[in-house]
């Protein structure tokens, strides 16, 4: 069997990075996990081909190669999804497809011969069993969750890692908490379940014997979800694994709650993780009861963000507009909070309702629900009626985003954050020539001919003076500030003309 995995294009969206990543001369900010995960499940004698189209074309001789071509996508590569798709039955050939996107719209592709749903531990084999009888199904379902403590290293292999400005892993699926816009206790329950430290240490042993040296995301939906499974057993792997390489700084995303416990924080510096993504979704309390996001609620939320970037840690944050609490209010108290709090990536995206989530039942019972999401958290789109008035509150959001993107709020923001900011030393990333080639496209792009040059002078010359030791850090966010403004060019200002 020959079996092209494809991986649909992303739009340009908040989490590309895309306006970022050409200063560093990189395609793609990660390669498909979920893809060479599977890869990896496939058996040994099949020739497995990859075609990320976030670094690469789809050649039509590759699909010729095919004898089935398997799609993994997300909702926000729908559009992609659906292209490749009719282009490959153009072709001819069989098309298996999995991921997020097809879990809940897989009746919407009716040119997909087979579709592997749920966790691919569980949903794959019988299928394989299936293909090898020749009576494939052609709609597989996990009924399980399978222990993720016997899944494969991934296929590295098959990526080129060039292109990419990280790469990624997975220590855990699943997250104990239940915000009601959220589709990840859906798709992988409440009970985290986790992977062994050798499974991790085998896939970062793996990364680097194949020469890679720079940053890793852990992938989890919230990292700290089991605490003694990571306190007793993979922390300290990652701490005696670390020793000697100062390079590879890890990032994951976690619950607010992390500044809470001391020790953890702590270990998790000491392992290597220096930026973390938070939902704080908004400082409003009726808001954060009405989700069900109760981890959050009752606490100095600036403190707790300041706790983690105090124990070097630079925090990322999502917020959200458009709860039915919300009042015309919150679009202030949503700026003012994030200029507080020197969250820099901050992505404010309005409220949708994911298929699979309670928020979507809830929506659709009431009658509310207009559609589908298009899975691009910052596009300005909403896929339900809220209850305040849909022009005050989408001009209310485009406030928000062209308030905290322009440049004079925006490198304030940065200024916050690195006075707060205590960089541990466990991360070093190296000098290479990428490096610096970024750091002197940065001048001529946004010091000489941007329309923020005056406040990137003003930011280069107060962290020379001030925090030079965060310089690094000072210029990257400033090229980060580069790509937001963009994509808040192409999705909020031609609808505020």
């Amino acid at each position: 069997m020959r079996v092209l995995l494809l991986y649909p294009e992303f739009p340009d969206t908040f989490w590309s990075f895309k306006h970022a990543l050409r200063f560093i001369r990189k395609k793609a900010s990660f390669p498909p996990l979920g893809l060479i995960t599977v890869a990896a499940l496939l058996p040994e004698e099949w020739e497995l081909r990859l075609v990320d189209m976030n670094v690469q074309p789809l050649r039509q001789r590759d699909i010729e190669w095919a004898d089935q071509v398997w799609i993994s996508a997300m909702v926000v590569q729908r559009d992609s999804a659906r292209e490749m798709i009719h282009r490959c039955r153009q072709a001819g050939v069989t098309v298996v497809a999995g991921g997020p996107l097809f879990m809940g719209e897989h009746a919407d592709f009716p040119e997909v011969d087979h579709f592997i749903l749920g966790e691919a531990e569980v949903s794959l084999p019988p299928f394989l069993a299936d293909l090898a009888q020749g009576n494939a199904r052609r709609l597989y379902e996990a009924a399980e969750f399978p222990d993720i403590s016997q899944s494969p290293v991934p296929r590295w292999d098959l990526i080129d890692f060039k292109q990419y400005s990280s790469m990624c892993i997975q220590f855990s699926r699943g997250c104990p908490f239940d915000c009601d816009f959220c589709n990840i206790t859906a798709m992988f329950g409440h009970r985290p379940r986790v992977k062994t430290a050798q499974q991790i240490i085998a896939e970062l042993d793996a990364m680097m014997a194949l020469g890679w040296r720079d940053s890793v995301f852990f992938v989890d939906d919230n990292f700290i979800g089991n605490r003694r499974v990571l306190k007793n057993e993979i922390l300290p792997a990652l701490i005696e694994w670390r020793r000697g390489k100062p390079g590879l700084g890890f990032q994951t995303e976690v619950s607010i709650n992390l500044a809470d416990d001391p020790e953890l924080i702590q270990m998790m510096v000491d392992a290597g993780f220096d930026k973390l993504f938070v939902g704080i979704e908004t400082p409003d309390e009726d808001s954060l009861a009405e989700c069900n996001k109760f981890q959050n609620q009752g606490r100095d939320l600036v403190a707790c963000v300041q706790t983690l970037q105090r124990a070097g840690m630079e925090v990322q944050g999502g917020f959200i507009v458009g709860f039915d609490s919300d009042t015309p209010s919150i679009f202030q108290r949503q700026i003012e909070f994030i200029q507080q709090s020197g969250i820099v990536t901050a992505m404010v995206g309005l409220l949708q309702a994911p298929h699979g989530t309670r928020l979507y039942e809830r929506m659709k019972q009431e009658g509310r629900l207009l559609g589908s999401t298009s899975g691009n958290n910052t596009d300005d789109t909403m896929n339900f009626r809220p209850k305040m008035d849909p022009d005050l509150l989408h001009e209310g959001y485009r406030r928000i985003v062209t308030t905290i993107y322009a440049p004079k709020t925006y490198y304030e923001r940065v200024r916050t954050f690195l006075r707060v900011y205590n960089k541990a030393n466990v991360v070093r990333p190296r000098l290479t020539w990428p490096i610096l080639g970024a750091f002197f496209r940065s001048i001529i792009d946004l010091g000489v001919r941007g329309k923020e040059r005056a406040e990137y002078w003003k930011l280069f010359f107060w962290t020379l003076l001030k925090r030079p030791h965060l310089f690094p850090q000072a210029i990257t966010l400033a090229i980060y500030g580069f790509h937001f403004r963009r994509i808040c060019e192409m999705y909020v200002e031609p609808q505020s003309e």
